[in-house]
């Protein structure tokens, strides 16, 4: 037997907890991982509360998590490239947070070397997040474009791409983030009453795209201030999305795009913030905080 974190009904944080579940094994195409790290994102607190019903399938007791970092102990028939001993990063669906984790090859990538795995457990979910939005708003050189929530996991990587790509960023955060932004290469920027005005004083040349990172009352301040409807676009505010008729971002996780983004890692052109890391067996004080709607980066569960 494993042991995983899962939920076997809909609730806050205390319906979380460890359970035993038959050891996984590596089928054909496969790896199995010992996870060391795994993300917790909002989009988790959202699944285990219900809040996606009938867009999410769940099968009590159901499992948690969609990004991790391990070394592989099992290789699956027909799989070439990898051998057991190799520490990688790899992301799944609802099933990241175990002793043991089974993941198609195709999801996986090489951990560069000095890479912590607290780092490893958290790339993939923002990283791919920001990276698919970005290019979805056809982020480039010469464009100043606005991220709201840019202090946030997908936020953090947001700055960060957009810079590396040429583009000049301005992004919002409560005032306690505003340095933490400036390190990242964005202009700050406080949330709230008045934002558009703000915007427009920092950004008098204006806005050519607008990413709402942050989930709540960030797409109409952004149509104001973005002439092209087209390029506004969030990452998790559903009702927004549908009220505005702006677009829900979102797009296929690749390995291609994790190892670019893990290369960038290695480069030294990307940061990674974790606020906190808790053991396993506290999934539920991770997911507790990452409610709170405060964390500057992310927040990651590690092994015993």
């Amino acid at each position: 037997m494993s042991k995983a974190v899962a939920f076997s009904r809909y609730g806050g944080p205390e319906v979380l907890e460890t359970v035993e579940i038959e050891e996984p094994h590596a089928g054909p195409g496969e790896l199995r991982v010992r996870v060391r790290a795994a993300g917790v994102q909002p989009f988790d607190t959202a699944v285990r509360r219900g809040d996606v019903k009938g867009y999410v399938e769940v099968s009590f007791p159901q499992t948690v998590g969609n990004e991790f970092a391990g070394v592989v102990d099992e290789v699956g028939e027909g799989v070439t490239g990898w051998e057991a001993g190799a520490e990688v990063i790899a992301f799944t669906s609802m099933n990241a947070c175990g002793e043991v984790v089974t993941v198609s090859d195709q999801n996986v990538v090489a951990k560069p070397p000095g890479m912590p795995w607290e780092h490893a457990g958290v790339l993939s979910v923002c990283g791919q997040t920001a990276h698919i939005a970005l290019s979805a708003l056809k982020v480039g050189a010469g464009d100043t474009v606005l991220i709201h929530g840019a202090a946030g996991g997908v936020g953090t990587m947001a700055v960060q791409l957009a810079r590396e790509w040429g583009a000049a960023v301005v992004g919002t955060a409560s005032e306690r983030n505003h340095d933490y932004l400036r390190d990242l290469g964005a202009v700050p920027v406080a949330y709230g009453p008045g934002l558009v005005d703000r915007v427009r004083e920092l950004a008098p040349q204006g806005v050519d795209a607008a990413l709402d990172a942050a989930g709540r009352d960030a797409i109409a301040p952004s149509l104001e201030l973005v002439e092209d409807r087209g390029r506004v676009g969030t990452i998790g505010d559903y009702v927004g999305s549908r009220q505005h008729g702006v677009a829900m971002l979102g797009g296929t996780r690749t390995a291609a795009r994790l190892a670019e983004l893990t290369q960038l890692y290695a480069d030294g052109k990307l940061r990674i913030h974790v606020q906190r890391a808790y053991p396993f067996a506290e999934a539920a004080l991770a997911h507790r905080e990452v409610e709170t709607g405060h964390v500057r980066g992310k927040v990651v569960l590690v092994a015993d």
